[in-house]
C-alpha cells in the first residue's frame, strides 16, 4: 500500500488514465461489446466497472474532505449491481462515463487540504487506509486495467517506479492477505537475492503481470528450478 506523499501517486493516476485511454481508442465499439481479456467480463463490463469505480473513490475523497462517512458502496453487492447495471449502455456512453468520472475525482482530490490527506478511509475491502491512498488505488486500475482491453496495454510500458511499487504492493497483499511465502527478483533492476531457492525472478514487467493474475511468460523461473507458483485471485 502506498501512503506517502501523494504527489508521486497523484502523477501515476493520471499517467494511467492517459494510458488508458490510448489503449481504449483503437478498440471499436465491436470489439468492447464482446470479451475483454479479464475472464467473465465484456468490454463494456471493464468500462463500467472503471466508471463506477472512480464514482466510489469519490465517496472516500468525499469523507476525507467533510468527515462525513461515506463507504465506497452502500452494501456488499452494490459494486457488482453496478458494474452490471453500466455494462448495458452504448459505448459511446461508457466511453464518456470512464473520462468524466475520473475528472470528477481527479478535481476532488485536487481539493484536498493538508490535515485532509491523513484523514481515515475505509476501502471496499473493509481497510482503515489514510486519503493520500486513494490515488494509488486508482491509478493501480486504470494501468493494470488498461492490459485487459481487447486492444489491451503491454506492463513493459508502465513507468518503472510505478511498476516497482505494483510489484511492492502486489507481494505485500499476497504475504499479509493470502499467508504465501512469496520472494521475487526483478533481473532487469540489478537486485540480488539472498541465496534462497525459492526465489521467482524476470523482468519487472513480467513479475508484475504475474503478481496481478495476468499470466506469466517464459522469462520467469525459479531459482530451484521448480514450476511457477499457482497463485489464488489477487484482490
Amino acid at each position: 500500500m502506498i501512503t506517502g506523499t501523494p504527489g508521486r501517486s497523484l502523477r501515476w493516476m493520471a499517467e494511467g488514465q492517459a494510458y488508458f485511454l490510448t489503449r481504449l481508442e483503437p478498440a471499436s465499439d465491436e470489439e468492447l461489446q464482446g470479451p475483454s481479456r479479464l475472464p467473465g467480463w465484456s468490454g463494456r463490463h471493464l468500462l463500467s466497472h472503471l466508471g463506477y469505480n472512480a464514482r466510489a473513490l469519490g465517496r472516500l475523497v468525499h469523507w476525507a474532505a467533510t468527515g462525513e462517512e461515506t463507504p465506497m458502496y452502500p452494501g456488499p453487492d452494490a459494486r457488482a449491481e453496478e458494474i452490471e447495471a453500466g455494462a448495458v449502455w452504448p459505448v459511446s456512453r461508457l466511453r464518456a462515463f470512464v473520462a468524466e468520472e475520473h475528472d470528477r475525482l481527479a478535481a476532488a482530490l485536487n481539493r484536498l487540504t493538508g490535515p485532509q490527506w491523513d484523514a481515515e478511509v475505509v476501502t471496499a475491502q473493509g481497510r482503515t487506509v489514510p486519503a493520500r491512498t486513494v490515488p494509488w488505488l486508482r491509478g493501480r486500475e486504470v494501468w493494470i486495467h488498461a492490459c485487459d482491453l481487447p486492444s489491451g496495454g503491454d506492463f513493459a510500458d508502465f513507468p518503472a517506479d510505478f511498476l516497482d511499487a505494483l510489484i511492492e504492493d502486489a507481494l505485500t497483499r499476497r504475504r499479509t492477505a493470502q499467508g504465501l511465502r512469496l520472494q521475487v527478483r526483478a533481473t532487469d533492476r540489478g537486485s540480488r537475492t539472498d541465496g534462497s531457492t525459492g526465489v521467482v525472478e524476470g523482468p519487472a514487467a513480467d513479475l508484475a503481470r504475474w503478481l496481478t493474475g495476468r499470466g506469466t511468460s517464459g522469462r520467469l523461473r525459479t531459482t530451484a528450478g521448480a514450476p511457477l507458483p499457482e497463485l489464488p485471485p489477487w484482490l
